[in-house]
């Protein structure tokens, strides 16, 4: 017999955690209007996470380590959502 946790995240729920939490990483760096393009993409299917960020912001900081952090932020909210 296989336990299943009632309260366990929709997809739904699990993308929309990662987005905000890699947006508000982008956000607390830069201002808004310093921000030029910024996608951010978040699939969760069959149990996988996967974030993309890109960012075309200022040079400081560092646009690509701003990118990865707001990826490590997407995951460490599902983490939390999963409470891993």
């Amino acid at each position: 017999m296989s336990e299943t946790r009632e309260s366990e995240p929709t997809d739904e729920a699990v993308v929309e955690a990662a987005s905000d939490a890699a947006e508000g990483v982008v956000l607390s760096r830069y201002k808004q209007s310093e921000v030029t393009d910024l996608d951010v993409t978040v699939r969760f299917e069959d149990g996988v996470l996967e974030v993309d960020v890109y960012l075309n912001a200022p040079d400081d900081p560092d646009p690509e380590e701003v990118a990865q952090e707001a990826v490590e932020a997407a995951e460490a909210a599902v983490d939390d959502l999963f409470g891993r």
